[in-house]
């Protein structure tokens, strides 16, 4: 009987001594595994979060159907009817959105790109773009705006969203003119590109967003270099023409 019994001992003795080997090397496979890097020919995949060690968002690459609306303030950016179109999208250290690279398009509506990069808290102050119609149509380039420091983005959306509201009405036109008065809507300093004319110009414009250079070249091979004043009239032209236009 003792004998049957030692027996007994030793076999789950061994038992245990087997099971706590295979759990050891179950959990070193498994951290070995999540420290080493995988490399796949060929992955599909409708969104990719990259996040920090302690999971803040950084970046994300998307589709259009998954593609995240963006932050500020700790908010999700509501775009009042909008969807985001497929592409990619930076956030900074707080976790508000700030820039990204975007994409759409079809045969009917045409083709967009751009490349943008945000104020802190604000909308975008440098784009490169490219977009066309369905007429094969196209406009790209360069361009700069001025930010004012007066409210945050997620504030002005929701400003927005409440002037929607109202449709097209003549208190909704005075407010909007109002705000773009203030540079609430930013204001662009410096354009750089080709428009649908084909024309290449280069535009830079005051404080205020008034063009007060235009150099340009258009279709034909024509030059022409514009000085404007405050209201958009010409007060300088090159090449003349006739008499002097200062």
């Amino acid at each position: 009987m003792k004998s049957k019994l030692e027996k007994e001992v030793q076999f789950l003795k061994l038992y245990a001594f087997v099971a706590t080997l295979g759990l050891v090397v179950l959990f070193a496979s498994a951290f070995t595994s999540q420290s080493q890097k995988h490399k796949f020919e060929e992955i599909d995949v409708e969104r990719i979060n990259i996040v920090e060690k302690d999971g803040k968002l950084k970046m994300v690459i998307s589709n259009k159907q998954r593609q995240h609306p963006g932050i500020m303030d700790g908010k999700p950016i509501q775009r009042y009817g909008r969807s985001r179109p497929p592409g990619i999208l930076f956030f900074n250290e707080i976790g508000d959105e700030c820039g990204g690279l975007s994409y759409d398009g079809d045969q009917d509506k045409g083709q967009s790109l751009g490349l943008s990069f945000d104020k802190f808290r604000q909308d975008q102050t440098l784009q490169l773009y490219h977009a066309e119609g369905s007429d094969g149509q196209n406009r790209a380039g360069l361009v700069i705006w001025d930010r004012v420091p007066l409210k945050t983005e997620a504030e002005l959306i929701e400003k927005f969203r409440e002037l929607d509201k109202k449709q097209y009405s003549p208190e909704k036109a005075a407010a909007l003119k109002a705000l773009r008065e203030q540079g609430v809507f930013g204001f662009e300093r410096v354009s750089v590109g080709k428009g649908q004319d084909q024309a290449a110009a280069i535009r830079l414009s005051d404080a205020k967003g008034r063009v007060r250079i235009n150099l340009s070249v258009d279709a034909a091979g024509n030059p022409r270099l514009e000085f404007l004043d405050e209201s958009g009239k010409p007060t300088y032209i090159l090449p003349q023409q006739g008499k002097d236009t200062r």
